[in-house]
Formats: C-alpha cells, sequence, structure tokens
C-alpha cells in the first residue's frame, strides 16, 4: 500500500441525503464518495492499494483507491522509481471504505510524509559522504590520494559539514515529535525545507569529486544523487516549507518568536 496526499480531486457524496456521522464518528452505512480527477506521480501507485487522503465535501476524509479501477499513466523518477499517475472518472468508494479525517489529521498526514522524506534525504546525503570519502581515500592523483590536496579536503568538508545539517535538522524534528507529537510542526517543516535546499550543494560536491565516473552505471554514487534529485520536490520542496515557516513565525506574538526560533517554545 502507498500514501497519497491529493489536491486537486473532485469528491461528490454519491448518496448525499444519507450521509451522517455516527456519535463514535464512524460513517453511515449508505455513504459512498464518487471521485474523479488525477493523482500525480503516485510512488508505486500502478501496482499498489493507494490510500488517499483528501478534502471532501463533508470535510477531510481517507479512502483506497484500487489501481486496476483507473487509467494508469506509468512513469518514473529520476532514479527510477515507479511515479505513476492515475486517472479517475466517476470513481466510486463503498461506504464502509471511507474514514472520516479531522482537519488536524489530514494536516498530519503531511507532516508524516514530508518528515520521511527528510529523513530518507539524510540518509541519502550519508551515502555520498560515504562514497566520496572513500573515492578520494583511494584514488591516486600525481603521486598521491586526490584526498590530501587542500581543495579536495575543503570541498569534502563542505559536503560532511552540509550533509551533517540535514541529519541535525532531522534529528531536531524526530525529538521534537517525540516531545510533542505533531504539533510540533515548525521543526518538522524546517527539517524538509533544509533537506531540500541541501539537495544541490551536497550532490554537487559529491560529484564534482568524483569526476566523470560519478555519473556512469558504474558508480554507486548514483543510486544516492538520482534519488536525491528527486526526493527534494517530493513531499513539498524547499519553497512550500519555507513558506510555511514563514507564516507560522509571522502568525506569532512578539514574545513567542524566538523560542520557537530556538525550539524553546512550551506547547
Amino acid at each position: 500500500m502507498t500514501y497519497c496526499l491529493a489536491t486537486s480531486l473532485a469528491i461528490t457524496w454519491a448518496h448525499p441525503a444519507a450521509f451522517h456521522v455516527g456519535p463514535a464518528g464512524t460513517m453511515g452505512e449508505d455513504l459512498a464518495l464518487r471521485v474523479s480527477g488525477t493523482l500525480p506521480r503516485v510512488p508505486w501507485g500502478g501496482s499498489a492499494t493507494v490510500l488517499v487522503a483528501a478534502q471532501g465535501p463533508g470535510g477531510p476524509v481517507l479512502f483506497p483507491v484500487d489501481p486496476a479501477r483507473t487509467t494508469i499513466a506509468a512513469g518514473s523518477n529520476l532514479a527510477g522509481e515507479p511515479r505513476d499517475t492515475l486517472h479517475l472518472a466517476d470513481y466510486q468508494v463503498p461506504a464502509e471504505l471511507v474514514r472520516p479525517l479531522t482537519p488536524d489529521l489530514l494536516t498530519e498526514c503531511e507532516l508524516r510524509a514530508a518528515l520521511t522524506r527528510a529523513a530518507l534525504i539524510a540518509g541519502a546525503a550519508e551515502r555520498c559522504v560515504e562514497l566520496t570519502v572513500a573515492h578520494t581515500s583511494s584514488r591516486i592523483q600525481f603521486g598521491r590520494p586526490l584526498s590530501h590536496f587542500q581543495a579536495v579536503k575543503q570541498e569534502e568538508a563542505r559536503l560532511i559539514e552540509e550533509s551533517a545539517l540535514v541529519g541535525a535538522a532531522v534529528e531536531a524534528a524526530g525529538e521534537a515529535v517525540e516531545l510533542h507529537g505533531f504539533e510540533a510542526a515548525f521543526a518538522i517543516a524546517a527539517a524538509k525545507a533544509q533537506a531540500s535546499a541541501s539537495v544541490a550543494e551536497i550532490t554537487r560536491i559529491a560529484h564534482q569529486l568524483h569526476g566523470a565516473i560519478g555519473f556512469t552505471e558504474l558508480s554507486e554514487l548514483r543510486f544516492a544523487t538520482t534519488r536525491l534529485w528527486s526526493w527534494r520536490d517530493e513531499d513539498g520542496d524547499e519553497a512550500h516549507w519555507s513558506a510555511r515557516l514563514g507564516r507560522t513565525a509571522l502568525a506569532q506574538r512578539a514574545e513567542d518568536l524566538w523560542p520557537l526560533l530556538t525550539g524553546t517554545k512550551s506547547w
């Protein structure tokens, strides 16, 4: 099963008069959804059940989509990972498969996806460091390893620094979630914004120090960098999350801004 947060689907009740939400928050027995629209670039969307979180006519809802009942446009990202687009035309979801979501839960779904993607970027960044350090230590040029040249040392240090910055941001967000749950949205936004923003520098340095061989099928580096270039934009790029950070900061009272920025805010 794969997950998709949808923002552009047209969703209506198949039986609007029968819609009700029970005392425990369960859907009425006769409710069904009628969905039309496009789910773009869903990870493994053509081969797995897709769990969709979307804004329905009565509020946020969660429901599964069977790709076999959709029109699939197969695709992939730079790393070759499937990113399939599903076209839904009057797709009907039975009542028993529809679950209501509160707005907070819908936001949490987005934050979970962003933090997970940031963690993946952090892992791929660490792999770039490992491969680059191994390469510069073993590659001999002018009678000595590349890592012994001052210019190479400086770039390697910048690579390690940028990777560590991403790792620290993701770790801080994870700790904030452990302490405060997904009310710690600011820390998650900061982690994804930093992770996406650092991709350009990390991949530039890694490929520069590997030389042309880093782009070949023989090099393991491409497995990390092509994913970094792809994951940078998935689940919100740095512009999306930076704007989110800015809006949150502007909404603070003067006395709350510094605690928010330093992670000492009392939740």
